[in-house]
């Protein structure tokens, strides 16, 4: 018995030390896929919903490069103009606040950036 537990702990120690080898690269990783991430309020999900707009996977990722410029940038709330979209962003949280068509779009307050993404 204490033979197995010695074995055990000895493979245990060499487990951890496989895992911190690991840990770093699988960090990034996790820091790569949480900046990738874009939340939809409640609100902006409505919006979408009784608008009939559509935001696909390429879509995501197009506004969360975006999302990351304009953060590099150093802004807070932006207008992103995306295909036939205005959207309204809290860049620092990565959430879309509303969304509208930009046929609608005529005033926009209480925003510090604009973003034309292509």
């Amino acid at each position: 018995m204490i033979g197995e537990i010695s074995r055990n702990r000895s493979a245990t120690t060499s487990l951890n030390k496989n895992i911190l080898k690991v840990k770093p690269k699988f960090f990034s990783k996790i820091l790569r896929c949480e900046e990738s991430v874009i939340n939809i309020s409640k609100h902006a999900q409505k919006r979408l919903d009784s608008r009939n707009l559509q935001l696909e996977n390429d879509d995501i990722l197009q506004l969360s490069a975006a999302m990351s410029e304009l953060k590099s940038k150093g802004s807070k709330e932006s207008l992103l103009i995306y295909k036939n979209m205005g959207i309204i962003a809290n860049v620092q949280n990565r959430t879309i606040i509303t969304v509208m068509n930009t046929k609608k779009l005529k005033t926009v307050t209480n925003i510090d950036s604009t973003k034309f993404i292509n």
